[in-house]
């Protein structure tokens, strides 16, 4: 069991806070004249609740050791997600550890382990979508963007040659469009 202080910590990084299994999803850090604080928000791996935490620079945290593994996204049981290896071994997760992922669809993911147990899945770093509605294209007009819903549903600017039915590539830890993908 590894302990790290509180500003050491970066998104991503796995922690058990109050007994639960949590991954640290913004992490800043806050000085006033005498005191060093670090602010972050954690997000509880087995409900998805969100939680803010202020905490002073040296307060530890327990760092959990994890293993990470390619695997695809099967389908929804109840409040479960199946996934599966690529050797065909079945692991299920809450609903709550692998929504974040799955609005990004994709072949493979990142699914996290934590004692042999997964707890979380992660989407791959870029995911290509459709376009399902945006303004029609507009050559010439130089940089700058315009609204387009994606077929997930997210709404995300991109350029303004994008047309309805092109194809994008969007980073899936920011949303911001990258580039249009030629099929």
């Amino acid at each position: 069991m590894a302990h790290q202080q509180a500003l050491d910590l970066r998104p991503g990084t796995l922690i058990r806070h109050e007994g639960r299994m949590c991954a640290v999803v913004w992490w800043n850090i806050l000085r006033n004249d005498r005191r060093l604080f670090v602010q972050m928000r954690i997000k509880d791996l087995q409900t998805g609740r969100m939680q803010e935490l202020k905490e002073h620079g040296d307060s530890k945290f327990e760092i959990l050791d994890k293993e990470e593994r390619e695997m695809t996204h099967s389908y929804r049981d109840g409040e479960t997600e199946v996934f599966f290896t690529p050797d065909g071994d079945e692991f299920r997760c809450s609903v709550p550890a692998a929504e974040d992922a799955l609005k990004w669809p994709a072949d493979s993911y990142t699914a996290v382990f934590v004692d042999g147990q997964l707890v979380r899945v992660q989407p791959p770093k870029y995911s290509v979508l459709a376009i399902t509605e945006t303004a029609p294209p507009i050559k010439g007009a130089g940089t700058g963007g315009k609204d387009a819903v994606l077929e997930n549903g997210m709404t995300i600017k991109v350029n303004q040659l994008c047309d309805v039915g092109d194809r994008v590539r969007v980073d899936t830890e920011t949303g911001e469009f990258k580039d249009r993908v030629k099929d």
